[in-house]
């Protein structure tokens, strides 16, 4: 019945005009067509689309079959005997139809899917969508940039794979529509670098070209890890697509050099890309992903200069580390680490010079590495973390660690960072101290400066001295140790000359805070015992009360660990102070002695 309803709008059809045909025509075709497609009349719907006296009827209407071909190629199982049948019908109708509405169809079929649909329907859909296109002679660049986005918009909707195994499953099949993505634009590519002359339309297209190249920069390649043994890395399919947008870039896009170090420019290397508004957004991202390809990767490295200095290259690609460490994603976490580490690896210890600092990003990257370390849920993260700063502070000049240490100390607020801080502090006055030419930037004045900053409590006595236990006893061990290595006579470091300030703003307060602190945790043990005596009788967990704040509820026998652990950090600070007192007693005295038997 179906077959019959068509022929005979078919035949009606042929007797009319191209420019007769009526709206309500195109709707009883669609409608006769697809009850041909559902009830399964698919050799007698070919042999229609095949005849050659409906030519222009197809034409002109064949377009709107295109939709239910491509569901049942959808539904139809991959092994379906019917699915080579839906196969040609769709070529067919990608060959005589009219290329303009195939174009707007085919697009919304891709723009329709959602979950795994959408990269079934992509991969099925990017073949004859090249086709269309290159069937079009006018506004070319047009439909090849509405093809590219809507591509691109469809993609960043895949999630990416962050492991080996995602990445070898391809669950939502991201990797295999990246490989089709390639092919899909390669064509153009080839076409804007084999016109002969530089036309309107070509400058058009190319600005199409390089839209979606930055565009996939930022997604999926910004966020997607990359397979790190070598023979794994040849056949990962990421990396595959990474390469092949660089070398879009270098084959279109202005020299690659240029292309990479000139975007931060006022002057936009790119004449009709719409970047200017939103360059802090995509192209900032952008740019950060194809420098980690270029420098990590090594992905057309060959074809930067081989004169650039190590320290040009810190310096360009900090902001860049800086955009990464900005991010939230793990993996981007770790390319921006990647990135700091490839660029401080080719610098000597202690050459990075304290002028450096005075460039926004290299305050900014060495505070991003501290939220790293401190906010990360991710171990290995927190450690590579650790380990950048280090290797940072390690290549600065010693007025650039000073900066770099007092700036730290300000703006971390963690005591484990400030400990961490505090040990480097030591270790630079350690190297002064040794070196045969004096270091004003770890001995004396500027010393004394730094120092103003670890040796005292931030609110007095009533400092929670549990809470920055890690970097009181970083400032007892690093005032023991200058006790220890700087004579009072010698004052190489200007301690003793401060040494009535020290004892005022740290070690006095430190007194009352402990005693405090320990009547007060020594008296919540006592009622936590009682509390427990009361909560066995009940069986209800009780919670004890610390420096205001409650405890989470936790058994009696976990408080209780917790309590006395807090006391046995406040016997050892004190025990570290107590040595110190000792050490400026027995100095002092040594001292005086030493003048009074000179005199």
């Amino acid at each position: 019945m179906a077959v019959e309803e068509l022929q005979s709008i078919i035949k009606r059809c042929q007797i009319l005009e191209e420019q007769d045909f009526k709206e309500e025509d195109f709707g009883l075709f669609q409608l006769a067509g697809q009850r041909c497609i559902d009830e399964g009349h698919i050799d007698q719907l070919l042999e229609i689309i095949q005849n050659e006296k409906n030519k222009i009827i197809i034409r002109n209407m064949g377009w709107n079959l295109v939709g239910p071909v491509v569901r049942c190629l959808l539904w139809n199982d991959k092994e379906s005997d019917k699915r080579k049948d839906y196969l040609l019908m769709l070529d067919l109708l990608v060959k005589l139809c009219n290329p303009k509405e195939l174009l707007l169809g085919l697009l919304e079929l891709i723009e329709e899917p959602s979950g795994k649909q959408i990269s079934q329907i992509i991969l099925l859909l990017l073949r004859p969508l090249q086709t269309v296109i290159q069937k079009l002679h006018n506004n070319k660049a047009y439909s090849v940039g509405l093809a590219l986005s809507t591509l691109w918009n469809q993609l960043s909707l895949l999630p990416v794979p962050y492991s080996k195994e995602q990445i070898q499953t391809d669950e939502y099949g991201l990797c295999q529509c990246c490989k089709a993505s390639i092919e899909f634009t390669k064509p153009f590519v080839e076409e804007v670098i084999d016109a002969k002359e530089n036309s309107l339309e070509n400058e058009k297209l190319k600005d199409e070209l390089l839209k979606f190249c930055f565009k996939s920069l930022k997604c999926p390649l910004l966020t997607a890890p990359f397979l790190e043994q070598p023979e794994e890395a040849r056949n990962d399919p990421l990396k595959y697509f990474a390469s092949e947008i660089i070398g879009f870039l270098s084959a279109i896009g202005d020299p690659f050099s240029k292309m990479i170090f000139n975007h931060r420019r006022k002057k936009r290397i790119w004449k009709h890309l719409e970047f200017e508004e939103e360059e802090d957004k995509q192209l900032a991202d952008s740019m950060a992903s194809l420098a980690y390809l270029v420098f990590v990767q090594g992905i057309s490295i060959d074809q930067l200069p081989m004169v650039l200095s190590p320290l040009y290259l810190l310096q360009f690609n900090m902001g860049h580390i800086e955009v990464f460490l900005q991010r939230t994603e793990e993996s981007v976490f770790y390319k921006g680490l990647d990135l700091l580490e490839n660029g401080l690896l080719r610098i000597e210890d202690n050459s990075l010079l304290h002028q450096y600092l005075e460039i926004k990003s290299f305050l900014t990257v060495p505070q991003g590495l501290v939220k790293v370390m401190t906010l990360c849920p991710i171990e290995t993260l927190r450690k590579k973390g650790l380990a950048m700063l280090q290797l940072y502070i390690n290549k600065l000049d010693s007025q650039g660690k000073n900066t770099l240490f007092r700036c730290l100390l300000n703006t971390s607020n963690h005591s484990g960072v400030e400990a961490f801080i505090i040990q480097n502090i030591k270790n630079q006055i350690d190297v002064s101290l040794k070196r045969s030419h004096d270091n004003k930037w770890f001995t004396g004045p500027q010393l004394i400066s730094l120092l103003d900053l670890v040796l005292f409590l931030p609110e007095g006595a009533e400092t929670d001295l549990l809470q920055n236990s890690d970097r009181i006893m970083a400032s007892l061990n690093l005032l023991r140790y200058l006790i220890i290595k700087d004579n009072e006579n010698d004052n190489q470091t200007g301690l003793w000359t401060e040494l009535g300030k020290i004892a005022n703003n740290f070690l006095k307060p430190l007194h009352i805070g402990l005693n405090m602190s320990k009547a007060h945790y020594e008296a919540e043990i006592k009622n936590n015992h009682e509390n427990s005596h009361e909560a066995q009788k009940s069986k209800d967990i009780c919670s004890v009360t610390v420096g205001g704040e409650e405890i989470p509820n936790m058994p009696p026998e976990m408080q209780l660990k917790v309590l006395y652990s807090a006391l046995f950090t406040f016997d050892l600070m004190e025990s570290v102070l107590a040595r110190v007192e000792e050490l400026i007693e027995i100095k002092t005295k040594s001292t005086s002695e030493e003048n009074t038997g000179i005199k």
